[in-house]
């Protein structure tokens, strides 16, 4: 799983028919502090995920495992939104919150 913001929507009006009715947006990984740290990467969005939101990521093989994405020509699927994360027994995200760190 891969920990990323999510940065914007991707629209596509000539793709394959695989990928019609898929909502497509660009996230980029995130590290620990929640900065900007990896590549970015373009996703099939099965949970209704929003710009600005920390979102989980699958990829490869597991991205057609979800209901949205089974035998689809994906290769990364957002599979959850966040809410909280805890660190050694503090929360350092929270969804609708700013943590101080």
């Amino acid at each position: 799983m891969i920990l990323a913001k999510v940065l914007g929507t991707v629209v596509s009006t000539r793709k394959d028919a695989g990928l019609s009715g898929l909502k497509l947006l660009l996230a980029r990984e995130v590290d620990a502090a929640f900065e900007p740290a990896g590549n970015s990467v373009v996703a099939v969005d099965a949970v209704g995920a929003g710009v600005g939101e920390i979102v989980l990521i699958a990829a490869g093989s597991s991205a057609r495992l979800t209901e949205v994405t089974k035998d689809r020509p994906v290769d990364h699927v957002i599979c959850g939104i966040v809410d909280v994360v805890e660190r050694e027994g503090v929360d350092v995200y929270l969804k609708n919150a700013v943590v101080e760190r």
